[in-house]
Order: structure tokens, then sequence, then C-alpha cells
């Protein structure tokens, strides 16, 4: 039977903007001319060297592969994590590798989540919007979500520090998205060192989604891990997910990486060789190659930067426009995200992600409900065909 916990789900962000928009026809003007600005799916070159790695390594398809990681590519993640961020990981007791970081997100709960804390009901804290599998982890291990704002007057980040005492002795954890999705914002060292004395006094593990954390303008985001290191925190205080399908344009690689203190990596080993999905060993070769080259992560981050220069010329007059520090989408404010996205389908032909949908209402306040999401990452010139024509349909409506 379907758990009860499970009964009230709403649907999936993309099913439910397809039942939104695909009962209609897009413009007519545009029919040829579609651009779907929805999904965070990077559409830039990847290594050539990927090719020429599974190519040559392709017989390990009939071989199990080995499930925490190969030695290579834990020795190259750690080898990246101490270029990145100057910490110096134990690549056999401090990282896992992951068949891409949402298996990650979801599993870490059933790993470390308590099924008390302090006698109580564990709490799981996260922002609000949010990344959808940190809901459905919580729910899974049966704690209870706790879904914080991060909205403009809290810098699109949420504000952790001012949740009660009450309730924070009761978190076993936190999840925290930088640079976030979908709003761009960037916590950076004083957020960090913050949050992380917060985690200190009311014990409970930080878990930092910094799948973003490559695309950025100038400044390199600082890092949970690289922070706590500083500080001298307990090594199990956080623990960090990273992938290589935003850095290096491979979202179908399925490849990222968890890393944390010893004790923390090992139970979720101990849950990987019972319940989880190993990589298989042709694409541990490719990540291997791929964590050890940056010239392609820098010529990725510059076609970014020159989206976000064209972004913000193309948006310049338009009331409430915030150019992201990071990442790769655009949170635009306007009066309903629904009407917005349906009015951009059928005028403009162009697909966006109401923010509504990557948010969850409480006490009748939904933080995504005035927003819709656009993602950059289709080629420059198709995001200027789609950024002009979504701006002037929203500036003929919402302004």
């Amino acid at each position: 039977m379907f758990p009860e916990r499970f009964s009230n789900l709403p649907a999936y962000a993309f099913p439910r903007l397809r039942a939104l928009l695909d009962v209609h026809d897009p413009a007519p003007a545009y029919a040829d001319d579609i651009v779907n600005m929805t999904i965070g799916e990077p559409r830039h070159p990847f290594p050539e060297s990927v090719a020429q790695v599974l190519a040559a390594e392709v017989a390990g398809f009939a071989k199990y592969p080995p499930n925490d990681g190969t030695p290579e590519l834990r020795s190259a993640i750690a080898d990246w994590v101490a270029r990145r961020y100057g910490v110096t990981l134990d690549a056999d007791r401090q990282i896992m590798a992951l068949n891409g970081t949402r298996e990650g997100l979801y599993n870490v709960t059933m790993a470390l989540c308590p099924e008390l804390k302090n006698g109580q009901h564990p709490v799981i804290l996260m922002p609000n919007p949010f990344y959808q599998v940190y809901m459905i982890a919580t729910m899974s291990v049966n704690a209870e979500p706790v879904f914080v704002p991060a909205t403009q007057a809290s810098g699109h980040l949420p504000d952790y520090l001012s949740l009660s005492p009450e309730l924070l002795d009761r978190v076993a954890m936190a999840y925290i998205c930088s640079p976030a999705n979908p709003q761009g914002a960037v916590a950076d060292e004083a957020y960090w060192a913050a949050l992380i004395a917060l985690a200190e006094k009311h014990d409970f593990k930080i878990l930092a989604d910094e799948c973003y954390s490559e695309i950025y303008r100038d400044t390199p985001p600082a890092g949970a891990l690289e922070v706590a290191t500083k500080l001298g925190a307990d090594p199990e205080r956080v623990v960090i997910f990273h992938s290589l399908s935003k850095r290096s344009n491979l979202p179908g690689l399925r490849s990222g990486f968890v890393a944390g203190g010893p004790e923390s990596i090992a139970r979720i080993k101990q849950l990987r060789a019972y319940a989880g999905t190993p990589l298989p060993l042709p694409i541990q070769r490719v990540s291997e190659a791929v964590w050890a080259d940056e010239a392609h992560v820098e010529d990725n981050r510059a076609l970014y930067r020159e989206k976000y220069a064209l972004a913000d010329e193309i948006f310049a007059s338009y009331p409430g426009y915030q150019s992201p520090q990071a990442g790769f989408f655009l949170w635009l404010p306007v009066e309903d995200g629904e009407q917005a996205a349906l009015w951009a389908w059928q005028e403009a032909a162009v697909r966006v992600l109401p923010g509504d949908y990557l948010s969850r209402s409480v006490s009748g306040e939904s933080p995504g409900k005035s927003y819709i999401r656009v993602a950059l990452v289709a080629p420059k010139e198709e995001c200027a065909r789609g950024l002009t024509r979504l701006r002037d349909v929203l500036q003929k409506y919402e302004r």
C-alpha cells in the first residue's frame, strides 16, 4: 500500500507544466521556432575527450563496477577538491562516487537521519523554493520537512538563523543549495560560517548541494566544506554534493560525488552496498578524466557570462529584474507565474517554468508563485530570441 504521507504529493514540476501548456497551441508566428527554457539541461559542448575515453574503455561494460568509485576516480575528485577549495580529503574514507547527484541527495537522509532527535520527531530544513528531491527524501524517512522561505528579503537564501531554538533542537539535517536553484544566489563565507556555527550549536548536519558551483561570473563561490575546514568544525558536520552535469555539460553521464566526514561516508557507502546503483566502469573512467580537466570548465563559464550579459541587456528596463550571481537560471518576478508561462507559450512559443512548481505553500503563501524560472542553457542566439520574445510578452501584460 502506498504510504499515507505520500498521498497528497503535488505533481512533479514538469508533468505539471505539460498539463498547463500542452492543451494550448504555441504562437502561430513562432510555431517553427519554439524556444524551450524550462529544464536545466546544459546544451554547451562537453569535452572532446569523453568520446575517446569511452571508446577506449567500452570493454568495462562487461564488468561489475566498484561500488564506491574506482581508486583513480576518487583520487581525481580529491585532487579537484584540493585545487578548488584548498581542502585535503582522504579519497578512500571521505569520498564516494554517485550515479547522478540526485541519488546522493535522496539517499543521504536514509543513511544519516536518526529516527529521533533529542527524543523528538526529527526535522529536516530546506529552502523554499527548492529542488524537489529534498522534500521527497525527507518524507521517505518520515522526518518532518520544514520549508524556510528564500525570498528577496533574505537574499534568496533561507534564513535558518531566524528559526526558534525549540525547532532547531529537533533539526537533524538542513539542505542548502549554493549557488541556488532557481534564484542564482550565492552563500558567501559569512553565510556558511553562521550556518555551520548554528549546526554545531544545535547538532545537525548540513547537506550542501553545490552542483552549480562552477558556473559563476567572476568570483568562485565559497564552499561549505571549505569554510567548515577553516573554522575547525566537526568533520561530520558538512556533507557536500557535486556533479559533472552542470560543470562539464554531461547531464546524461549521471556522474557526481558525495564527500564528508569518514563516519558519514561510511554509512552512505553501507547503504549503497545494499541498495545503490554504482556507475558503470567506463563512465567512471570518463569521469576521472573530466574531473582532472579545467580548460573546458573555463570555456563553459565564458559562454554563460555572455548570456548573463545578454539577459542583463534585454531585461535592463524590466521592473524587479535581478541578474543572477551564478548558475544558469533567471528568476523573473511576475504577477502570477502560471499565467505568465501560459502567455509566453501562447504568444511567443517560449516555454518557461512557473516558480510555484518549485515551491511549497506554507500558511497559504508560496514564495515562488510570483516568479518564473528561465533556463539559459541553449546557445546564445537561441537564448536571445527566447528572452526577447519573453520580455515583450511580459511587458505587454505585466507592466
